[in-house]
């Protein structure tokens, strides 16, 4: 595959991401007045959709769903363990962030506080991030050396820029490791 091929395909699957956030915001917000609404089937549903459409691979919509779905789990362990706010998680001026990307994960984030707190468990056993992947804005930390990457919005993980890792885990929250 080309450089420009792998271009591409991150660049679909980047707003294949954004677009599926959005589209399971949506679903949420459609069925907030029912009984609390069950995320995964709300992914799967986009994600099939998506395939149907004939806008991603199977494949692809599965990495993009899974991508999602560690990024709301992250956030659902990090807020069941510090008791703090979203915002806290992402840890960049909001200014920096595109709100309609923020707002999005933000709801879907709230409106599913009960199912994010049963995945909290299974978020710390998936919680290293790999190059390749695609992840929502926030900073990353090389799992060997500690080199920080910054994502001021959604983007494919690269190596680690000081020594080529290809691990890395959320930066935890200095408010907290402070004690």
């Amino acid at each position: 595959m080309s450089e420009h091929d792998q271009d591409k395909t991150t660049d679909k699957l980047v707003d294949a991401y954004e677009r599926m956030l959005k589209q399971a915001h949506d679903t949420i917000e459609k069925t907030q007045e029912q009984t609390g609404p069950r995320l995964r089937e709300i992914l799967e549903k986009t994600r099939d959709n998506m395939v149907e459409l004939g806008e991603l691979t199977r494949e692809e919509a599965h990495k993009v769903s899974e991508y999602i779905q560690r990024d709301i789990e992250d956030a659902a362990n990090y807020l069941a363990e510090t008791g703090e706010d979203i915002r806290d998680w992402w840890r960049f001026d909001l200014q920096l962030i595109e709100q309609r990307l923020m707002d999005a994960f933000a709801k879907v984030a709230d409106q599913t506080s009960l199912q994010l707190a049963q995945w909290a468990e299974n978020a710390r056993q998936l919680s290293l991030y790999q190059a390749g992947e695609i992840t929502g804005p926030g900073t990353l930390v090389c799992d060997r050396c500690g080199s920080e990457t910054h994502f001021v919005k959604t983007g494919r993980i690269p190596p680690c820029a000081d020594c080529g890792s290809l691990t890395f885990k959320r930066r935890a929250n200095e408010a907290t490791s402070k004690g």
